[in-house]
């Protein structure tokens, strides 16, 4: 935490983001790796013939990471140029090197490509930590896959699921998510080397109009900060339709949280399944007895952030002038770290909501017992029919018996007598004991066991395994969850 309590503190990054995904978008990850694509640069012009010296790359190799910050801010209240003011502080920790930092690049060979491998890194991060959230669900699915449970309709009591089946649609949700992070991981191009306006006119000068070693040299770099792709063509910026894609994935696993934390909310007022709640938790200053779902609430609170966040970038790519302008630059500053950090905050959250879930079966079985009368009806009609009785009487009976049982639960709050009126029902006499036979739960919850079984297995597990390692490795540890 910042020791300056007079200025701005981002929460993000100050209260609530992981240190991995913090430390991925700080001034340090991003600088050094500038460092870092300036030796790449010196290295592949190396190779392909310029006269660069082993001396001058490995003095650079030895200064990566000690930047001096206080240094380059004295530079920039000078220059009022970032990239040039790192280009002169760097060039005076290793000064034999300084004629050929940046030999042939403009400024968006640093600044654009550091941010694509910003991006590509915070989505592995992303990756471990949905990998670890797929686990803690698929236990959960599986544990109480076979659990009935009301199912609801426009938030009215509909037919039964099972507690594990609902929490497979939030899964599968998150599953279409994982899959575009993984398109995206594998296409994601890097913008290399293309110079001011995208011609890579300043590589064709410097290799004699050898077209052949400047399209090696953009493809040897690519490979040195380890991209196989590259954007064919660009401006003097990648399009930033590629932002748009990223930060539409990132919303979209920012919607996919929303709704299941959104349902964790209602199950948590109808008291059925909550969030975890630590003993010394204080749910409400005035009302001590209160349990609100604040982990749940804060996965909503940021998820609507991180949702809005993709029109930004729409507007941005929309009104870049022909090869650049400027006007990208302080916006996507905000907007590309604050996506990523707040997807890191969402999914450590997730984690640690789905690792401590509470279920509480009595009350579940209360609500599905009340409800699931009305739903039996149809089969405790048809085993009637069977014994010898009148379809249409049988049904006439059930709909004077329904609807006043449902009149004294509104008017009196009675329990749902429905059974107890049809078994004194003459009508049904002859299925009288084998009525409460036929409202076992488990007889109204379809396949929900079943699927729960067949997309774990099938979609679910398979991604576990594969990407096992990252599992074991991903952390899921935030500030203040």
């Amino acid at each position: 935490m910042a020791d300056n309590y007079n200025v701005y503190l981002n929460p993000l990054t100050d209260r609530y983001a992981s240190a991995e995904m913090s430390y991925n978008w700080s001034p340090q990850k991003k600088h050094s790796t500038w460092r870092r694509l300036w030796v790449a640069l010196a290295e592949a012009e190396q190779e392909f013939g310029l006269a660069i010296t082993d001396q001058q790359i490995n003095e650079m190799r030895g200064h990566l990471d000690d930047i001096d910050f206080e240094a380059v801010a004295r530079e920039e209240a000078e220059r009022r140029h970032d990239v040039m003011s790192h280009i002169h502080v760097f060039g005076t920790q290793c000064p034999s090197a300084m004629p050929i930092i940046h030999l042939g690049a403009t400024s968006c060979y640093v600044t654009d490509n550091t941010e694509l491998i910003q991006m590509r890194d915070g989505l592995k991060l992303v990756r471990g930590k949905m990998l670890k959230l797929f686990d803690n669900m698929a236990k959960f699915a599986m544990q109480y896959k076979d659990m009935p449970t009301l199912g609801f309709t426009h938030y009215q009591p509909a037919q039964l699921t099972t507690v594990g089946k609902r929490f497979c649609l939030y899964l599968q949700d998150f599953l279409l998510d994982f899959e575009r992070l993984e398109n995206e991981l594998a296409n994601l191009p890097f913008r290399s080397v293309k110079g001011t306006t995208g011609t890579q006119a300043s590589f064709l000068e410097l290799f004699d109009g050898d077209h052949d070693k400047v399209r090696a040299l953009e493809k040897r770099v690519a490979e040195k900060m380890g991209f196989e792709k590259i954007i064919p063509v660009s401006g003097q910026t990648y399009t930033r339709k590629v932002d748009f894609y990223i930060l539409s994935l990132l919303a979209g696993i920012a919607q996919s949280a929303y709704k299941m934390a959104g349902d964790i909310r209602l199950l948590a007022n109808l008291r059925e399944i909550e969030e975890p709640f630590g003993k010394k938790q204080i749910g409400s200053s005035a009302m001590a007895y209160k349990r609100n779902p604040m982990r749940s609430e804060r996965v909503c609170s940021l998820a609507r952030y991180v949702m809005d966040l993709p029109v930004n970038a729409a507007h941005t790519h929309a009104t870049q002038w022909f090869e650049r302008t400027l006007d990208d630059s302080a916006n996507r500053r905000l907007v590309l770290p604050e996506a990523f950090l707040g997807i890191d905050v969402i999914l450590s959250l997730l984690v640690n909501i789905t690792d401590g879930l509470q279920v509480w079966p009595a009350v579940i079985a209360k609500r599905v017992a009340a409800e699931l009368p009305f739903m039996a009806t149809e089969n405790i009609m048809m085993e009637a029919v069977k014994a010898g009785g009148d379809r249409q009487e049988l049904h006439e009976a059930i709909r004077v018996n329904s609807m006043e049982a449902a009149r004294m639960i509104k008017t009196e709050g009675r329990d749902n007598d429905l059974l107890d009126r049809l078994k004194a029902d003459p009508a049904f006499a002859k299925v009288a004991d084998k009525i409460d036979s036929l409202v076992d739960p488990k007889k109204f919850v379809g396949r929900a066991p079943q699927q729960t079984e067949d997309f774990i297995r099938e979609h679910i597990s398979p991604i576990l395994a594969m990407y096992e390692y990252e599992l074991t490795g991903a952390s899921v540890d935030s500030v203040n969850v």
